[in-house]
Formats: structure tokens, sequence, C-alpha cells
């Protein structure tokens, strides 16, 4: 959707306000991407999806054309304005329950919130997460398949593909070989799915052929069946090269069963360009492509106070101005045989001005350093992980940044980025550029 004068009048004061000044000079708490990182993952990710000829949908939320919230009545007015102007085969729904398409069927042939061009639509698959979508070989996935086929032969909609979304792979700990069996289920099961729509989709063809010799009623004939998996964790395992040669034999093997049988496969993700501290438990890519370091995303925030001696084993504890409103609540998932060892914070602080320890290849089990350990509304508390005397000192008034557990939530409890870019030598720190966010649903 083209950006409103009042937006780009927004962003001009924000640049004014921001762009030459150093992260030790802005509000705090700030929400703060890293240019240089953000570059290198997206170009990662084109790099893997190229070589591997996958097809790529980049995960931006709300503000992508592909409406990814199972269809809500009170959604389809506003989509239909929203295809007016972009035109045919722009817009893109999720379906999941035949009601969905009942309700679109309504307002396509109400004149006063007509959707001017037909849109296309993902059947959305639950394969194991839990959250939205239909499991494969099951009734609902039965009745949904034959609405969706019966909504697109009256003209209402185009079945594009099939879509899941493997939240659950989140948590992993097994590294590359552990990621990719969640790929590898989330592939197999829109396989099972894909077929059984061709067989329902020939089926209606030849009964088509017999009562009038026309065999495209559904306006979809050539069009290669879509299937998109992924959420970060499994669009991501496909640019590893190399270290785990089994685990990359299984991803070709995927992508060549997929194209044997005739459909196309995507791959989707979001958090892929800033990555976060949830990402990185996941060890989704080995240390050649995945650090801490490649984490582009960090919150600015202050040391407010300083309690001497309150934490465990007599460590130091702090308070900063980053709280639930900075930083999200939503843990890392903790996968540890003893239940509370892995980490289980709500961010690490980044070794900004400081030598703070950082996470590595064995995070979350290892989480030694400073962490934001308790959280309320507006406070955070920072507390020490590991030995008293490896304490690294804090004083009142520090900046620090902090790594979030989730980029989504944490970039979502602001209404913009400061854009710093660290291949600016000797200028590191200073704000370049302020990024908006888009808002709505």
């Amino acid at each position: 959707m083209a950006r409103t004068a009042a937006a780009d009048a927004l962003k001009e004061q924000l640049r004014g306000q921001f762009v030459g000044k150093t992260l030790h000079e802005v509000p705090t708490p700030s929400v703060v991407l890293d240019l240089a990182k953000l570059e290198v993952n997206c170009e990662r990710m084109l790099e893997a999806t190229e070589r591997l000829g996958l097809l790529w949908r980049a995960h931006i939320k709300s503000h992508k054309i592909l409406f990814s919230f199972p269809l809500l009545p009170t959604a389809i007015p506003r989509l239909a304005a929203l295809t007016a102007d972009l035109g045919p085969d722009t817009l893109t729904l999720m379906i999941d329950h035949p009601s969905q398409l009942t309700a679109l069927t309504t307002f396509t042939t109400t004149a006063t919130t007509t959707i001017p061009h037909r849109p296309l639509i993902f059947l959305k698959i639950d394969t194991s997460y839990g959250r939205a979508g239909v499991p494969p070989s099951t009734p609902a996935c039965t009745a949904l398949l034959d609405a969706a086929l019966a909504a697109e032969q009256a003209g209402a909609c185009a079945l594009l593909g099939l879509y899941s979304h493997a939240g659950h792979s989140y948590a992993a700990r097994g590294g590359v070989a552990d990621v990719v069996g969640y790929l590898a289920a989330e592939v197999r099961g829109l396989v099972e799915v894909a077929r059984e729509v061709v067989r329902r989709r020939g089926r209606g063809r030849e009964r088509e052929k017999d009562g009038n010799g026309d065999g495209d009623g559904d306006g979809n004939a050539g069009r290669r069946l879509v299937l998109s998996v992924g959420a970060t964790p499994t669009a991501t395992v496909v640019q590893q090269r190399g270290a785990d040669s089994r685990a990359i034999a299984e991803v070709q093997r995927l992508v060549e069963e997929v194209r044997r049988e005739g459909f196309a496969l995507e791959v989707h993700a979001g958090v892929y360009p800033t990555l976060d501290l949830q990402q990185l438990a996941t060890h989704a890519r080995d240390e050649s492509l995945m650090t801490a370091d490649d984490i582009a995303i960090s919150v600015v925030a202050e040391v407010a106070s300083i309690y001497p001696g309150r934490g465990a084993n007599g460590t130091t504890e702090a308070l900063i101005n980053a709280g639930t409103l900075a930083l999200g609540r939503e843990p890392v998932m903790d996968k540890g045989e003893v239940p509370g060892h892995d980490y289980s914070g709500w961010g690490l602080l980044m070794p900004w001005g400081l030598d703070n320890p950082v996470p590595g290849p064995d995070f979350p089990r290892v989480h030694d350093g400073w962490q934001v350990g308790r959280i309320s509304q507006e406070h955070g508390i920072l507390t020490w992980q590991g030995r008293k005397e490896d304490e690294v000192a804090l004083r009142y008034g520090q900046r620090v940044r902090v790594w979030p557990n989730h980029s989504c939530i944490a970039g979502a409890c602001f209404d913009w980025y400061l854009i710093v870019d660290s291949r600016n030598q000797g200028r590191e720190d200073e704000v370049i550029d302020v990024w908006p966010r888009w808002r709505g649903w």
C-alpha cells in the first residue's frame, strides 16, 4: 500500500530528531537495528533459496499481501478495498475452515462490499504445531478440501497452495539435523494433502467433462500447487552447506521429492533478518552462519539503580528501564534435562562497553554473564549468572544493549527502529536512519 504523506512527514521528522546522534544520546529504552547484520542475514537467505531453486516468501507480519491470519469477516471490506487498488492476483488469504469460504463467497457477491478480483487462497495445514490449521488425513482436512475446491469451481477463489508453519521447531536443540527433521515432517505432511487435492481435482474435472465437455472450470489449469513451509529455524536451515552432509542431503532429497510430485516448494520465515536469542537457541545452522554476533536487534536501556549483594550467592542486581513493555514476555523454551537450569531470562546484555560473556555453542544450557532475570511492566532486573568473583561491574547511569528473546515482540513494543551500521568504522553507534513501523492487522 502506498505510503501516505503523513507517514513520509513522520519519517522526516524522526530523521531530523535522531540521525547523526549516537546511541549514547537517544532516549531509553529504544530499539535498534544494525543494517550491516540485517543485510548479511537477508543475503544468506536469498542465496540459499536461489541455489536450491526454492520459492521464497518473506514473512513480514501484517503488511504482506498474504493475509496470514485465518480469514475474519471484519477484515473482508478492508481487503476488498486493498485488492481494488492493487489489481488481480495480488491478494492471498489463509483459510482453515469451510465457514471462512462461505463468508468469502457471501462478500464476493454482495454489491456494496464486492472483492473486485478473485483472491488466491492458501489452505492452512497443521503439521503438529497445534496453533492454527487442519491436520492431514482428518475429517476436518477432507471437509476443508471439499469446500475449497467447490469455492474455486464457483469462481470465488483460486487455490494457490498449502501452508504450514512449524512454530514448534523453536524447541529444537539438537542442531542442524534436529531442525531438518522438523522441516521433513512439514514437507511430507503437505505432500500428503497435496496428493489428495490432485485426486479430488481430477475427479471434479471428470464430472465436469461428463456435464459440458470442459475440464477447466476451476480456472487453475497449469498452475503448480505451492507447498509453503517454514518458521525461521526450518526455513533458514537450508542455508547450511557442507558441515553436516547427512542433513544437507536430506534437504536436497526433500526438494527433489516435491519436484517429482509436480508441486512447487516455497519456504517462509520472519525472524531471519534480525534473529534473536530464541533463534540462537535452536542452532538451526552451525557457527559459520549463526552466532550471537549475527543478532541484528537490540534494545538500548539505562542502569537506573544497583543493588550489591541482593542476587544469588551474594551477586549484584541492577535495575534497567526495559521491562515487559520494551522486551516482551516470551521466554526461550526451557528444554533442559533439569527444569530451570537452562537460560530462562528475558534478554542478555551485549558486550557493548563492558566485557560481558556472549552466548556460545552451548547456549541455552550455558548462559553466563548479565541477563535480564526478572521483568515487570517497565522494570528489568539484571542478574549475574556465574561466579561472584567473575562479576563484571556495572555503574549507575550506564547504557546497555539487550539482545531480546523474540525480536517480533520486542520490535512491536516500539513505534520506530533506530538504524545503525556496524560497517561504519569508528561510527558504529551513530544513527543513520529511522524506520517507522507499519501497524495494522
